[in-house]
């Protein structure tokens, strides 16, 4: 059974990371030990952080792409940015997806992933659409800690990255940032990354840098494939 990709195309669904249900935020950075919330951390919308004086918090938004640094005072999560009071803010805009995944039919819809398997063996081969793009080029992935992820290129043929996920060095024990594996990848190149069966394919930025940059622009969150 043959389905067009135009008809997977029109059949695509999104999934935005910031749905009512779902957090807005992740803590990107922390120093100091403030109450109720440690790194890496996702918050929500209407979550209040108190913080030390000399506490400070980093949060990334999943979704309007604010990067803020907040030091001291009571900190209120909002929808797209945080309101803070007896406190100092320093807030600014980074490059982020804005927290839309695009499950495509092949993932989103195990029939028409199986009829996707099944066509023709002359038919046109197309790669995988990107379901995002990030903005940095050695993504953290949110990984389960055993098996190995798995990153390979699919717009062109020859890059492969393989991690042990017993031996990387996880935070928290569920992200993997992999700058501290030495991945990076290229500007512009389509990848897929995946752990079992969950995977998702991604983008990179043409733009994109190496290095820590931060980390709501750059983070993968792997979707199950049935």
């Amino acid at each position: 059974m043959y389905i067009p990709s135009a008809l997977l195309s029109a059949t695509s669904l999104l999934l935005l990371v910031s749905s009512p249900q779902s957090p807005v935020a992740v803590v990107e950075n922390l120093a100091g030990n403030p109450p109720g919330v440690e790194l890496m951390d996702y918050v929500d919308a209407g979550q209040v952080i108190r913080l030390g004086p000399q506490d400070t918090i980093v949060l990334g938004y999943l979704t309007s792409c604010a990067h803020e640094t907040i030091t001291g005072g009571v900190v209120t999560v909002g929808a797209e940015h945080s309101e803070v009071s007896g406190g100092k803010l320093e807030r600014a805009t980074v490059p982020c997806g804005g927290g839309k995944i695009e499950l495509t039919a092949e993932i989103a819809n195990k029939s028409a992933a199986m009829a996707f398997r099944e066509m023709p063996k002359n038919a046109p081969h197309e790669p995988p659409r990107p379901q995002l793009t990030i903005y940095g080029r050695s993504p953290v992935v949110e990984v389960k800690p055993f098996g190995a992820l798995v990153i390979e290129r699919v717009d062109k043929p020859g890059e492969h990255h393989d991690v042990i996920l017993p031996d990387a060095r996880l935070i928290r024990g569920r992200f993997l940032d992999l700058t501290t594996e030495g991945v990076v990848l290229d500007p512009g190149g389509v990848y897929r990354a995946r752990i079992g069966m969950q995977e998702i394919v991604f983008r990179v930025d043409r733009e994109a840098q190496a290095g820590e940059t931060p980390i709501a622009g750059r983070l993968l969150r792997l979707q199950p494939t049935r």
